[in-house]
């Protein structure tokens, strides 16, 4: 028996709530601290991601710039809002600038993260962390999670969740970190 279209639907539906348990949530905010690895004052640890076009992307090489690292999931709903606003707020704001936007999707298929980034419209680099092993290295739960890297390679903030407040308190993170 083949599903319809509809039932297709109904079907991914349940799946994104199932998946969603990663997804931040107001209630789960006090478990954020335990989640986290790295913490502002510690040096970032240095990885090597593979972006959608291919090429890769070391942490270490973008020493000397500003680099807000976001890890996040196409499936997630509040990593889509801070997704959405990635382009006016962060990338068009700091162009020009020694700042680099390093988004990277956490545990998902290269395909699903390249038609995902197609179908919204996202024209910026992408990393893919099919299993999490970047991820790991920062966290382990919670999405969106935005890490600010200074110049020299250490955490100047951790964050995870986004709210338009929280979103604003980071772009003037960043903003703070830029000549």
């Amino acid at each position: 028996m083949t599903a319809t279209p509809h039932i297709r639907r109904w079907l991914a539906f349940g799946l994104l709530l199932l998946l969603a348990v990663g997804c931040i949530r107001d209630e789960e905010s006090d478990d954020i601290a335990a989640t986290t690895l790295v913490h502002a004052g510690e040096q970032a640890p240095d990885f090597t991601v593979t972006m959608l076009d291919g090429s890769t992307t070391t942490l270490s090489a973008l020493r000397g710039k500003v680099v807000l690292l976001t890890f996040w999931n196409t499936w997630c709903p509040e990593c889509g809002r801070e997704m959405a606003v990635v382009q006016q707020e962060i990338i068009d704001r700091f162009a020009g600038r020694e700042f680099r936007f390093l988004p990277v999707a956490r545990e998902e298929a290269v395909g699903t993260v390249a038609e995902f980034a197609v179908g919204n419209g996202y024209g910026f680099p992408i990393g893919v962390d099919p299993e999490g092993s970047i991820y790991g290295l920062y966290a382990t739960k919670y999405v969106p999670r935005n890490i600010l890297v200074d110049r020299n390679g250490t955490v100047v903030a951790s964050h995870a969740g986004y709210t338009p407040e929280t979103f604003a308190e980071l772009v003037e993170a960043i903003e703070l970190q830029l000549p």
